[in-house]
């Protein structure tokens, strides 16, 4: 089987699956506990900590664990709106945020905030001027992801935090959680407040994720119960999926520059089979400097999305449609409508996500097996006509 949704999770690293077996035994006591099994299982979460922040050139306080990406993006947008609202009432964001993000704003918007949902281009980057003149006296928040989880954008985030540097009541947010692993990540450089990362997009396990929390900044937490991690996250920490999800991210972070060549090749080997298919149309940029290395998306317009999907499955060949969060929705992409396509395009998008164990072969089995596709569906697609 070739497994092209990388962007929907990742086979974990066999490393993270031993950690985790190996912790699960040895570390069951509450790490809240004041007894020494209680304190040895909190200094593995502190020695994970301290491995995240390293990793970002972040301190260790700075480093709050979540349960994945969807947790990190709400206590980051709830969690300042809520506790800076004195300040204003008017947040940032754009039309082709992932659902976690773009669905707090519409839940904040019915709590009585002005939300601007800023347009992008047909490469599905945002417009910075835009951005720069949407800003307002009672602006609190910006919140933009550094890649788009769907057509694989690029977004200027060092340019955005550049400019909200002048704007200190300004608070930035950044959903990281398809790019940590793939591109740099420098909060800091970036004048980020806040960046979500999820560990099951970098081979690690599911429901364990962190948030970046600038030093010296204030949320208002989601949940109430507990005083662990700064106050921030109630709950008893899950201490094997931190150990494990820490691991995970140091593996993909320290070999992220051999792996985004490895998988800035295949996609251009990838695009260049899609442009002798004449049925499909890439969706955002070939170009790297505007696009992430792991994914391609093209739309095959007229043709349900599910019906590819279904017809690789069979060639043993697994591939998405947009978010997975969204993917058994059969409304047309919020996104690719955001970017310019029309109905037919946005309704018949297809996202192939790439991982460390794909070559040259696997991409050449997937254009073969994609022009076999077009052949069976193309005399459905006359008769429909």
């Amino acid at each position: 089987m070739l497994y092209f949704d990388h962007c929907a999770s990742t086979p974990p690293y066999d490393e993270v699956v031993d950690t985790l077996a190996e912790v699960m035994k040895a570390h069951y006591a509450n790490p809240s506990s004041i007894h020494k099994a209680g304190a040895d299982a909190d200094k593995l979460i502190g020695r994970s900590r301290a491995l995240l922040a390293g990793l970002f050139g972040a301190m260790p306080e700075e480093i709050v664990f979540t349960s994945g990406g969807t947790e990190s993006n709400n206590l980051a947008i709830k969690g300042a709106a809520r506790k800076y609202k004195s300040r204003g009432n008017h947040l940032i964001t754009t039309q082709i945020e992932h659902a976690s993000v773009y669905d707090a704003f519409r839940q904040l918007e019915q709590e009585g905030f002005r939300v601007t949902y800023l347009p992008v281009d047909a490469n599905g980057i945002v417009d910075f001027e835009q951005l720069k003149a949407s800003l307002t006296e009672e602006t609190i928040l910006v919140s933009v992801m550094h890649v788009n989880n769907e057509v694989g954008s690029i977004q200027p985030v060092e340019e955005i935090g550049k400019l909200l540097s002048g704007y200190p009541r300004i608070l930035f947010h950044i959903d990281a959680v398809q790019s940590i692993g793939k591109l740099p990540i420098r909060p800091k450089e970036w004048g980020a407040d806040l960046l979500s990362g999820s560990a099951h997009k970098v081979r690690g396990p599911k429901g364990a994720g962190f948030l970046y929390v600038r030093a010296g900044l204030e949320l208002l937490p989601l949940f109430s119960g507990g005083s662990q991690e700064r106050e921030l996250r109630a709950g008893t920490q899950n201490v094997p999926s931190i150990v494990a999800s820490a691991k995970a991210f140091r593996l993909s972070v320290e070999s992220s520059a051999a792996r985004r060549a490895a998988m800035y090749k295949l996609r251009s080997r990838l695009i260049g089979h899609l442009n002798g298919i004449p049925e499909l149309s890439l969706n955002g940029s070939a170009d790297e400097a505007l696009a992430a290395p792991h994914i391609i998306h093209f739309s095959y317009p007229g043709m349900k999305p599910e019906v590819i999907v279904h017809m690789l499955e069979e060639e043993g060949i697994i591939a998405s449609t947009k978010s997975a969060c969204s993917s058994k929705d059969s409304k047309p992409s919020r996104v690719l409508l955001a970017m310019g396509r029309d109905i037919a395009h946005a309704s018949g998008g297809i996202r192939i996500s790439l991982g460390d164990e794909h070559t040259e072969p696997d991409i050449d089995r997937l254009a073969a097996a994609l022009k076999r596709m077009i052949n069976k569906l193309k005399p459905l697609e006359r008769s429909a006509k």
